[in-house]
């Protein structure tokens, strides 16, 4: 069974900093392209950042300098560091698995993150 779990949500004031964790089990996710989306209320899910099997990463122009995707192969773990955080970076946050080559798409629970001004 396919498990993305998220964590590291929480509140923080603007210019603060947060670090969310995607922790997965059954599968390797070193093989699949591995993101991170966010949905704000009343808002579809946007891409916020992905880092391709291969090791490219792209960022949404509104993550761009300020947040870093990252993985951990050895500990099947993918990170994304958030600094600068702005309330407009308040939404759930998603991690996302996706092997478009074998169809796979996965999806974790969502962890909060609010930013306060």
């Amino acid at each position: 069974q396919v498990q993305l779990v998220e964590s590291g949500g929480g509140l923080v004031q603007a210019g603060g900093s947060l670090r969310l964790s995607c922790a997965a089990s059954g599968i390797i996710s070193s093989v699949y392209h591995m993101g991170w989306f966010r949905q704000a209320p009343g808002k579809q899910r946007e891409l916020v950042a992905r880092i391709f099997r291969g090791g490219s990463i792209n960022y949404a122009d509104s993550a761009k300098g300020r947040f870093t995707i990252s993985r951990d192969n050895g500990k099947n773990t993918v990170y994304l560091q958030m600094i600068s955080l702005k309330p407009e970076d308040t939404a759930v946050y998603y991690c996302n698995a996706n092997w478009p080559v074998i169809g796979d798409d996965y999806w974790g629970q969502g962890t909060q993150v609010t930013v306060s001004s």
